[in-house]
């Protein structure tokens, strides 16, 4: 894209309603722009970071056999009531009607949908299990909208639901989407740690939040450095075997990790000294096993091994989509800007032309741009340098390439790292290779 023709409006100044970094940088670097309490419209540099998280969850998602549909935004209120959640969820959810007086509401969440489906079409134990996931709007109607996505009342997530024929099935369930998780934000770039949750009535260790750590997050958190430096991506776990989900279960399981609400000192102490990390947590997932309350509620049976009618076992697993992109803003910016990780940057690397003009560096950047022009933001307005230096910096490219009249002359460039500063004076083949290398994760 070259920036003279895009719609990438950014700002000098501060918003004065924005209270966090993540709000103030997402509306500075021309992200989002708010178009009611709470509600924001997307801007083409804030869809690809939010289309770059949808895609590498969703394909870490299928990597666990987990299958997408799509489900509608507006539900039915008959299946809430079927439920028993229509009158106890309380006034976050936005009830309507249609002409016909129908009553209606825009989706919180989508149990009992997707209870209802699975319950017309699966009829036996053998279809088990299923999960299945989407990745949707959905709207809250917070009473308090604040911190620009972080806390909005239309938001973007990926939902799934898990269907087993009894617990042992849905224990394993719980662990492959774990791993899909822990695998999902190392390649996101960020460290989100796993937290024992709340389960309720439930009971149990089946409910886990996972929170990355930035300053601005709403929880207290404590753990052991030691999980920062396990390779999720690396581990040999075979999906299909229960053995390998429990060895894996075990071993997160086994390192310290609470939130202020569970935490114990005691337990705390056993943690070493090196290892011991505290700081504020932004929590951007929940994975929950909840049984047969649903399937039960609503009446969904298969036919169990022996012919008798069996309530499924479910598990529900959540991403916050559109809140990551703000929370990855939190623990990754710096007075000047944003600071994107590789994989969720709206471009891997700004081009910048420092003398527009000038033909040796025109003909040079038109070059490095057309070698990968759906990758690069080529900065080609007549500016100062200075304004170009600032506004690459505020969007967070991972890679600047700078390119001058003297260094032009000699086919070579100035390649800076977004995240350390880092500057080198390269070819412009090696400076492509470096680029490339990193924007592809090698």
């Amino acid at each position: 894209m070259r920036l003279s023709r895009s719609f990438l409006p950014t700002l000098k100044e501060t918003p004065s309603d924005a209270q966090i970094a993540s709000h103030r940088l997402m509306l500075r670097a021309g992200l989002v722009r708010q178009t009611a309490s709470g509600i924001y419209t997307w801007l083409p540099a804030g869809l690809k970071v939010l289309r770059n998280i949808a895609n590498i969850v969703r394909e870490e998602q299928d990597r666990v056999g987990a299958q997408e549909v799509l489900m509608a935004t507006i539900q039915s209120a008959d299946l809430w009531k079927r439920s028993g959640r229509y009158d106890a969820y309380g006034p976050e959810m936005l009830r309507i009607k249609d002409r016909h007086e129908r009553e209606l509401l825009y989706g919180p969440t989508n149990e009992e949908v997707i209870t209802d489906v699975v319950g017309q079409e699966l009829k036996s134990y053998k279809e088990l299990p299923q999960i299945l996931y989407q990745i949707q709007w959905k709207f809250r109607d917070e009473i308090r909208p604040r911190f620009g996505v972080m806390r909005g009342r239309e938001f973007y997530m990926k939902d799934g639901y898990g269907f087993d024929i009894d617990y042992k099935s849905a224990v394993d369930t719980y662990r492959k989407m774990m791993l899909s998780y822990l695998r999902t934000f190392q390649r996101l770039g960020v460290r989100a740690v796993p937290m024992v949750a709340d389960t309720g009535p439930i009971g149990g260790d089946l409910s886990h939040e996972f929170l990355i750590l930035a300053p601005t997050g709403e929880s207290g958190v404590f753990y052991d450095g030691a999980l920062d430096t396990l390779d999720w991506l690396a581990d040999p776990v075979d999906v299909d075997k229960s053995e390998d989900l429990e060895k894996f279960f075990n071993n997160v399981s086994s390192y310290y990790a609470a939130t202020d609400e569970k935490h114990d000192e005691k337990a705390w102490e056993s943690v070493p000294a090196e290892r011991r990390r505290e700081g504020r947590g932004i929590e951007v997932a929940h994975i929950f096993y909840f049984g047969t309350k649903y399937t039960k509620s609503m009446d969904i049976t298969v036919a169990g091994p022996d012919g008798t009618p069996v309530h499924p076992e479910m598990g529900s697993y959540g991403i916050g989509v559109s809140r990551l992109v703000g929370a990855i803003i939190e623990a990754s910016h710096d007075d000047a800007g944003i600071i994107w990780p590789d994989n969720v940057a709206p471009f891997k690397a700004a081009i910048l032309n420092l003398k527009v003009g000038d033909e040796t560096c025109d003909t040079l950047c038109e070059a490095l741009y057309n070698k990968a022009p759906e990758q690069f933001l080529y900065d080609d307005r007549s500016d100062r340098a200075g304004a170009k230096f600032a506004d690459a910096d505020l969007m967070g490219h991972p890679w600047q390439i700078i390119v001058g009249p003297r260094g032009a002359k000699e086919g070579k460039v100035e390649l800076k790292r977004r995240a350390t500063g880092e500057r080198f004076e390269l070819t412009v083949d090696e400076a492509l290779a470096k680029v490339l290398d990193k924007a592809s994760g090698a």
